[in-house]
């Protein structure tokens, strides 16, 4: 049990502006200050966070309380599990009547196996000639605290000599449970990389292979305390310098993020494996910095930054792109000693707008006419995205990399196809909000991919084997990413909608069959018969019913 003078000492050391802020983008609007609810979706902002009285509401909805009711409503989670949370984030240590916290047990699990990883390097000459080939120094490794990690049993046989409970080592995302009922360590024959919340604490780890594994790097697994897409490797060790210098500089992995600091880019720390999301951005408004995204100048590196670029802009932030030539990353120009031409690509950087409309505009072939109108669909779109004032600034740089009068961005002129390069109907809205919840959280495509089959998407097909084969950085899909109308589910949810789809779905076959004058009596009667005893009533139970095209049986 948590000590209760240790909970209102905790409440006194947090101020709701960051808990929450760690959350969701929060504005500055006079005294308090505002953002687009989480609890109910919204385009006009009506949650309220009042700094003076610690306190949030939404005049939206009703909802409201202290910081740790939101946490807790948030993340559904009972009163101790939201001030154990809250006080792991910010490195506060809480004092218990008896027993002790699930998250103090995790953060000691980690802590020891981050000292052990760190004594083995010294005894891994591969990994440590690794490290200087690519150019980091002695004190860059003490002061990142790289390690390594051997193979699944010696992870096994540390655990057991330090009398560390495997289901303990398995919260931590240290190890998991295989298909045999058996622990296997999730790490093996990596370099390692500690990751911290921004706070300072220690939440889980980044592997690099030294093998031929597919995986070249992979990180710890959503914990308790690790989410992926809400931390920036490094930021705790940038922080400081980004406040200081209003400027952030993100980058594609460690090594970069490393290499930058080496260089005396003290401000730069890179996403988690993922592509740069909405749910960065309350971390990134900190400080109201510049951002610079600094990406490899390769296919991959050009998209991630163009849907990055994109997501910024529209969000309102200040900023730039920089493509590193030549197939290079920051990481190899800092260690061939080209910092100063670093440098310089930094004070260079494609401001963001720009950026986006450069590059949708190389993506076609401007003397077609065709190709130049769907180019101009998408930028006008894009543009249309911002305020009037910000608008009217950038018509001009369009039209010119368009090759067309800027007078056709009047708001008289009809809009053609837009970024994701598709018309929505109103009935379209279940499916791009399933599209959308699949791009932000793949780990749901296998539940998905158990019950429906892509030729029920429609013209949305294409959209849904795209994100199935692994392609969510695929231009055709940022409209979906950024469009603010359609919301991402919970599994629940998801699970929910798919089961109205196919209700739906089955509603229209029930009809066609009924209609088809080809189709035998018997076998139609059947069909009938099977869809409306069967099927409907089993989806309006709530059963999991695969989807089945039965005008094929015909």
């Amino acid at each position: 049990m948590i000590d209760n003078s240790s909970i209102e000492a905790l409440k006194n050391s947090i101020d709701i502006v960051d808990v929450i802020g760690n959350y969701i983008e929060l504005r500055k609007a006079g005294a308090n200050y505002k953002a687009n609810c989480p609890f109910h979706g919204e385009k006009t902002a009506s949650f309220v966070v009042s700094p003076s009285k610690q306190i949030y509401h939404c005049f939206g909805c009703g909802v409201g309380g202290d910081a740790i009711r939101f946490v807790m409503e948030l993340e559904k989670l009972s009163y101790p599990e939201a001030i154990e949370k809250i006080a792991s984030s910010f490195n506060f240590t809480l004092r218990y009547s008896q027993g002790s916290s699930d998250y103090s047990n995790i953060k000691r699990v980690l802590e020891s196996v981050q000292k052990w990883y760190v004594k083995n390097l010294d005894f891994q000459p591969q990994a440590l000639e690794y490290l200087h080939r690519r150019g980091i120094s002695k004190s860059s490794i003490e002061d990142f605290e790289i390690g390594y990690v051997g193979r699944s049993g010696e992870v096994m046989q540390f655990l057991g000599s330090h009398h560390i409970p495997l289901p303990q080592a398995a919260e931590a995302g240290i190890v998991a449970i295989g298909e045999n009922s058996g622990y296997y360590a999730r790490l093996v024959e990596r370099i390692t990389f500690p990751i911290y919340s921004t706070s300072g604490t220690l939440v889980g780890f980044g592997g690099r292979t030294l093998g031929n594994h597919p995986a070249k790097y992979i990180n710890s697994p959503q914990t308790k305390l690790f989410n992926k897409s809400r931390l920036l490797y490094g930021y705790h060790r940038a922080k400081e310098h980004i406040y200081a210098n209003k400027k952030i500089i993100v980058c594609e992995g460690y090594l970069d993020v490393i290499m930058f600091h080496q260089a005396g880019f003290k401000e730069a720390v890179a996403t988690l494996g993922t592509a740069l999301t909405a749910d960065h951005l309350p971390l990134l408004r900190k400080g109201e910095p510049n951002v610079i995204l600094a990406y490899d100048g390769d296919k991959a590196g050009r998209a991630a930054a163009l849907k990055a670029a994109q997501m910024l802009s529209i969000a309102g932030f200040e900023g730039g792109v920089v493509l590193f030539p030549g197939g290079k990353d920051p990481a190899d120009l800092i260690a061939e000693g080209k910092g100063d031409e670093v440098a310089r690509l930094l004070r260079e950087r494609k401001p963001l707008i720009p950026f986006v409309i450069e590059s949708i505009s190389s993506e076609y072939d401007l003397n077609s006419p065709r190709a130049k109108e769907e180019a101009f669909g998408r930028i006008k779109s894009y543009l249309e995205n911002h305020s009037e004032i910000i608008r009217e600034a950038y018509v001009s740089t369009a039209a010119t990399y368009l090759k067309i009068s800027s007078t056709l961005f009047g708001d008289n002129v009809k809009k053609e196809k837009v970024a994701d390069g598709i018309t929505r109907p109103k009935d379209d809205i279940a499916q791009l909000s399933i599209l959308k919840t699949l791009l932000e959280k793949p780990e749901l495509i296998d539940d998905v991919l158990d019950i429906v089959e892509s030729s029920m998407f429609g013209n949305y097909r294409e959209l849904f084997d795209l994100i199935v084969s692994g392609a969510a950085e695929d231009p055709r899909l940022v409209g979906i990413t950024l469009d603010e109308s359609l919301q991402a589910m919970s599994q629940e949810e998801l699970m929910d909608m798919l089961k109205s789809f196919l209700i739906r779905h089955y509603d229209q076959q029930l009809k066609l069959i009924a209609a088809d004058n080809s189709i035998e009596f018997r076998k139609k009667s059947y069909l009938i018969r099977k869809i409306k005893t069967d099927i409907i009533p089993r989806l309006k139970r709530g059963e999991s019913v695969a989807y089945k095209n039965l005008l094929k049986e015909v």
